[in-house]
């Protein structure tokens, strides 16, 4: 497993024409930290891991890690469309763009509960067994740092838990530098170390969550920041529309 490394944006911002859309991001990520992203649509959330995973260039400032060359950082990216190829097997797609790890990679598919289905084609596999492979396609290529861009969005209420726990379990056997992205303030405060908010004007909050895990959706304290989280994202959700 690769060393845990951390991130330093500095100054980071992002422009598409004459319209900004990551303004002067400045945030010390730790190694081995998860971090959530918050905020209304159109606020740069998607950029900005865009902009890590190498996929963009910042119009301003730089990304630096803290913990490894420049050059050796190693970012993966999971959407939240599955984006499995339909004329590949399980076992295929999970290994595009990388060195053949047949065993390796049916280790992982053991460890999502995918035993069995590697020659399966996509089509055969429920949504959130597609994300299952997606998620695995993600942690083969051992990242330093694994982006999510909304990956539980798309799925139903039970399966959507059953995914949290289920990176949650990884996570906790293969610790790694997470950002996620996603507008589930539930999903951020239930997962995450750390929850920022960004607004067009850049980061408007950085909380802190110290709770240990597993977490309780119950928990008196989850909800006091979920309610708080809401009333500042439909403040800036109002402020970006009608801007």
């Amino acid at each position: 497993m690769p060393a845990l490394v951390g991130l330093d944006l500095v100054g980071l911002g992002h422009r598409y024409g004459d319209t900004t859309v990551l303004h002067d991001i400045d945030v010390h990520i730790a190694p081995g930290e998860f971090v959530s992203v918050l905020g209304p649509s159109g606020v740069g959330k998607s950029t900005l891991l865009r902009i890590l995973a190498g996929l963009e260039m910042p119009s301003a400032g730089s990304v630096e890690p803290v913990g490894t060359a420049p050059g050796s950082l190693v970012c993966r990216m999971m959407f939240q469309e599955d984006r499995l190829l339909p004329w590949r097997s399980v076992l295929d797609n999970v290994q595009i763009g990388t060195r053949r790890q047949a065993d390796r990679a049916a280790s992982l598919l053991r460890a999502v509960g995918l035993a069995g289905r590697e020659k399966d084609w996509p089509a055969e596999l429920s949504g959130g067994q597609r994300q299952r492979v997606a998620l695995v396609r993600a942690l083969l290529h051992r990242p330093h740092v694994l982006l999510l861009d909304e990956p539980f969005g798309a799925l139903d209420a039970i399966t959507r838990v059953a995914m949290q726990r289920l990176l949650e379990q990884m996570l906790a056997e293969q610790p790694r530098t997470v950002l996620l992205v996603t507008h589930d303030v539930e999903e951020s405060l239930t997962l995450s170390d750390r929850v920022l908010v960004l607004s067009s004007h850049g980061i408007t909050r950085d909380l802190h969550i110290p709770q240990p895990r597993p977490r309780h959706r119950s928990d008196p304290q989850l909800a006091l920041w979920k309610e708080e989280l809401l009333e500042g994202l439909l403040r800036s959700e109002t402020t970006t529309r009608f801007r």
